[in-house]
């Protein structure tokens, strides 16, 4: 049987924004409050990282194995079970009184962010099929994910300054219970196609703790070194984990992933650009703010502040400006825009001087930001555009996880490389903010050439618009003539 439509296809397309908003808020509104959480719960600096981390490994070491199990289950199952268990972990973070229930949380916050934005994606996209439609949900769903971040910073600022670190976990108690409430109603009941269509056990034990592996070697190369004995061996711990789960999904009666889902030349391009972009804009969205806090001296709702034009500009990009040059253009030909523009971003920081002027030094690049609107809504379409219906959520899934290895290698190689630069600078008798800004400088030379690696990948391995439709035509043409060779 066909999928129920919902009463409003809009309605849903709500319910997921603000779920997937949710989730974007809670990764960067806990970094705003850090100082405040450490000198509350008495974390020791190593300790006070796993605020952070703890989150990490759950979310990207599970997007895979759920956005899979929504196809098994039930997408709209996955999504509520998902938001439930977040909603319930934030209330656990916002009491929690010792360190290790903080952690505790944290991860279980994970776990409901993995399992509720890991099936949104493919939802959407069985739920808005017209391309143009379907483009602009895509465009709203983006825009919630890019600019949730910097108003994440806004608002934990505010939050942290005002009331007290426990209110930026205590604020997802209504939003997570009114889009509980909604959802049920708005959702989709989905046909699923039950767990024996992929009921890998091994499979997804050897995904899940090949990518939590990886996660943990990533986060924590800043504390150990990338060239570490803890590093090197969970990194090739979780190499073989991975292979062994590739293995075993090419052999499997009923593989845990398809492999059918990466041979699609747009869907691995897409996934691949996307985590190199995600990497160098670490870059953009942390290292941006520690500048203004640590060199230029603003404080924490003030740096929100600072930053608020580039969500505002990646807002009015994603919402009214990147459905219709995508329908009119292409995904392809807005994607390589919208990287040369970001190119365009990274440059202008690696030139940001020790005493800046916001008007003049930062408001331009913040403008330029527009880039990341034209890119993800367009990378978006392009990852899930070789998707079957009954393999939406494992391809949302792809694409949700690449993301997330790519935020944590910007985190890993990219923070660790201006502190090793700040270091040799204040060795060398550098003073402290030129050293600090000499590191970030750094820091977003090398972001801007892991864009022009995404911008050559997008260039050789995507395939234009035109391309595919010609290949379609061509299809036809071809069956066409075929039905009249037979008929003569």
């Amino acid at each position: 049987m066909p999928a129920t439509t919902p009463p409003s296809p809009r309605l849903a397309l709500g319910v997921l924004a603000t779920g997937m908003l949710m989730t974007v808020l809670d990764g960067s509104i806990v970094t705003v409050a850090m100082p405040a959480i450490q000198g509350d719960l008495g974390f020791t600096p190593a300790g006070l990282s796993w605020v952070v981390n703890a989150y990490l490994i759950a979310f990207g070491s599970l997007l895979l194995l759920a956005g899979r199990l929504g196809d098994l289950v039930g997408r709209k199952r996955m999504f509520l079970a998902g938001t439930g268990i977040f909603t319930a972990a934030s209330l656990l973070a916002g009491v929690a009184a010792s360190p290790a229930v903080l952690i505790a949380a944290r991860f279980l916050q994970g776990v409901g962010s993995a399992t509720a934005s890991a099936v949104g994606l493919g939802i959407l996209v069985t739920l808005f099929t017209e391309p143009r439609e379907r483009a602009r949900a895509i465009a709203v769903f983006s825009f919630t994910g890019a600019a949730g971040a910097s108003l994440g910073q806004v608002l934990g600022g505010v939050l942290t300054d005002a009331l007290a670190w426990n209110w930026i976990f205590f604020i997802n108690l209504p939003i997570g219970a009114a889009t509980l409430l909604v959802a049920l109603r708005a959702l989709p009941a989905d046909r699923s196609l039950g767990l024996k269509a992929g009921a890998d056990v091994a499979g997804a034990l050897l995904v899940t703790a090949g990518l939590m592996a990886g996660i943990y070697a990533v986060v924590k190369i800043e504390e150990y070194g990338a060239g570490s004995v803890h590093t090197l061996g969970f990194g090739a711990l979780a190499l073989v984990l991975l292979a062994g789960f590739l293995l075993r999904q090419a052999k499997a009666a009923n593989p845990l992933m398809p492999l059918r889902i990466l041979r699609s030349r747009n869907v691995a391009g897409a996934n691949a650009v996307q985590m190199l972009m995600v990497a160098a804009l670490f870059s953009f969205q942390v290292l941006v703010a520690l500048y203004l806090q640590k060199v230029l001296g603003y404080g924490a709702a003030g740096t929100g502040f600072a930053m608020l034009p580039a969500a505002l500009v990646i807002g009015a990009v994603s919402l009214g400006v990147s459905a219709p040059l995508i329908a009119r253009f292409g995904e392809r030909n807005v994607l390589l825009t919208g990287l040369v523009l970001l190119v365009g971003v990274l440059g202008l920081l690696t030139r940001v001087p020790v005493h800046a002027s916001y008007v003049t030094d930062l408001l331009p690049v913040m403008l330029l930001a527009a880039g990341f609107g034209l890119a993800l809504p367009a990378l978006t379409a392009l990852a899930m555009s070789g998707a079957r219906e009954e393999d939406a959520g494992l391809a949302s899934g792809v694409f949700n996880t690449t993301q997330q290895i790519g935020m944590a290698l910007g985190v890993a190689v990219l923070s660790t490389l201006a502190a090793a630069r700040t270091e040799s600078l204040t060795a060398a008798g550098r003073p402290g903010p030129e050293a600090l800004t000499g590191g970030y400088h750094l820091a977003f030379g090398v972001g801007a050439g892991l864009l022009l690696l995404a911008l050559g990948i997008a260039l050789t391995v995507l395939r234009p618009a035109a391309e595919k439709h010609r290949q379609k035509t061509g299809q036809e043409n071809g069956q066409e003539n075929g039905q009249m060779t037979m008929a003569a």
